[in-house]
C-alpha cells in the first residue's frame, strides 16, 4: 500500500546511531549507509557523524584493529583479504598496515599451515591435479598470498 519510512528527529537519529555503534565498532562507510537508510538530510548526517566521532562511539583505527584481529582469528583470513576487505570499507593505506601489522609473523604462518592442512584432509578427488587445483583456490579465495599457496600446495602434493 503505503511505502512509509519513519523520519527521525536529529536526536532520535543520534540516539539510535549510538546504540548502532556501541553494539559493534563501526566504520564510517556503515554508518553514513545507515543515515542514508534512515533519510537523513547531508547537514544532518554530518553532524551526527561528528557527534559519534567526539563522543567515541566512532572510531575508524579501533574499528580496522578490531576487524582485522576477528576475521584473521574467527574467518582465517590472510592479509590480501583483509585488505581489500578494509579498502572497501574506506579504510586509509595508514590504518590497514596499522591494522595489519598486530598479526604476528609466527602466529600468520601457524594459522596458514593449520588452514592449510585441515583442507587438504577433508579434499575428496581423483586426480592429483583437482586436489592441487581445490586446495589452491581454496586458500586464495581467503586472501592467502599466492606465493606461500602454490609453495605449500607443491609441497603437500609431491
Amino acid at each position: 500500500m503505503y511505502n512509509y519510512k519513519k523520519s527521525y528527529t536529529f536526536d532520535e537519529a543520534l540516539s539510535k546511531l549510538q546504540k548502532y555503534c556501541s553494539y559493534q565498532d563501526r566504520c564510517h562507510k556503515e554508518v553514513e549507509q545507515k543515515l542514508k537508510e534512515m533519510r537523513m538530510i547531508s547537514e544532518a548526517s554530518d553532524q551526527i557523524i561528528m557527534a559519534l566521532i567526539d563522543g567515541d562511539y566512532l572510531n575508524e583505527e579501533r574499528f580496522a584493529l578490531a576487524f582485522v584481529r576477528g576475521k584473521f582469528k574467527i574467518k582465517k583470513w590472510g592479509r590480501h583479504r583483509l585488505t581489500s576487505e578494509l579498502k572497501q570499507r574506506n579504510i586509509s593505506k595508514y590504518l590497514i598496515e596499522k591494522a595489519l601489522k598486530q598479526i604476528s609473523e609466527a602466529a600468520y604462518k601457524a594459522t596458514f599451515e593449520s588452514l592449510a592442512h585441515k583442507k587438504v584432509a577433508s579434499i575428496t578427488g581423483t586426480s592429483a591435479f583437482k586436489k592441487k587445483k581445490k586446495l589452491a583456490d581454496y586458500l586464495l579465495y581467503r586472501g592467502w598470498e599466492s606465493s606461500i599457496v602454490y609453495e605449500k600446495v607443491n609441497q603437500v602434493f609431491k
